[in-house]
């Protein structure tokens, strides 16, 4: 069986100035988001988006990432806890990130930004889409080096059965790269192409919340599960619960999109 290497979570420190591996993961997931999104306008992929409106979306998002996200983490996963500790709900850089919440907080930020730029709100989600995957991989990384949200008890014979020595010494599924892989590279190599042709408003939307909210479900069965509002169940987890409405909204916004003529 392989065993967690157990990653020093400091990347780099200059006297008192620490610098995590998490947080260098969420600044490469902004940075290629920037970088793809640039590569969109550059090849004739999004019409009528210019740089300056990316800066507006990167900035926004970021905001919606890092705010969303972690209030998502205390509301739907880890509410007592905060309650009890709330100044830890600043210490961003030690972890816990909700994607649920962080999705609700981009929503929002890209409604401020189809407002300040005049477009409508699907047609902004509809060209970050494809920019959003390889961020979530990045992040899912960033959770692997921590040695957080491990997987569950895998048959031992697994090749890639892994030990996480601060939880126990049963092999488990390494679920943070299982997450990277599905949600991270597959749903990005699904929508950059898929994006690449026209497609009725809010097709490429729908087809992110239908990809994400069902691999995510089909990943929660090799993660441990949170606990949650809901409490702790082995049934059905706080992820797959959050990840049941994107699906039926993806599947709302593709019939939509179908009934309209192409393009953007």
């Amino acid at each position: 069986m392989l065993v967690h290497p157990q990653f020093d979570p400091v990347a780099i420190a200059i006297g008192p100035l620490s610098i995590h591996w998490y947080g260098l993961m969420y600044l490469l997931a902004f940075f290629q988001f920037w970088w793809l999104g640039k590569l969109r306008i550059d090849r004739g992929a999004a019409p009528g988006w210019r740089i300056e409106a990316l800066d507006d979306l990167l900035f926004y998002g970021v905001l919606g990432v890092i705010l969303g996200g972690r209030l998502g983490q205390v509301l739907f996963y880890e509410p007592t806890y905060y309650l009890a500790h709330p100044l830890e709900i600043l210490a961003v850089w030690k972890g816990g990130m909700s994607f649920h919440g962080g999705f609700l907080g981009v929503l929002v930020a890209m409604a401020l930004i189809a407002r300040k730029h005049q477009r409508s709100w699907l047609e902004v989600t509809d060209f970050i889409a494809p920019l959003v995957p390889l961020g979530l991989a990045a992040g899912r990384i960033g959770n692997f080096i921590n040695g957080e949200l491990w997987g569950r008890i895998a048959d031992p014979s697994l090749p890639w059965a892994m030990v996480f020595p601060q939880v126990d010494a049963l092999p488990r599924h390494p679920s943070q790269l299982y997450q990277a892989t599905g949600e991270g590279l597959l749903l990005f190599l699904v929508l950059w192409f898929y994006s690449a042709t026209p497609r009725g408003r809010g097709a490429v939307s729908g087809l992110f919340l239908i990809g994400y909210g069902s691999l995510r479900f089909l990943a929660e069965f090799f993660r441990t599960p949170d606990a949650g509002i809901f409490g702790h169940s082995d049934v059905v987890s706080m992820g797959q619960w959050l990840s049941l409405p994107m699906i039926v909204i993806g599947i709302l916004l593709l019939y939509r999109a179908r009934r309209q003529p192409q393009g953007r």
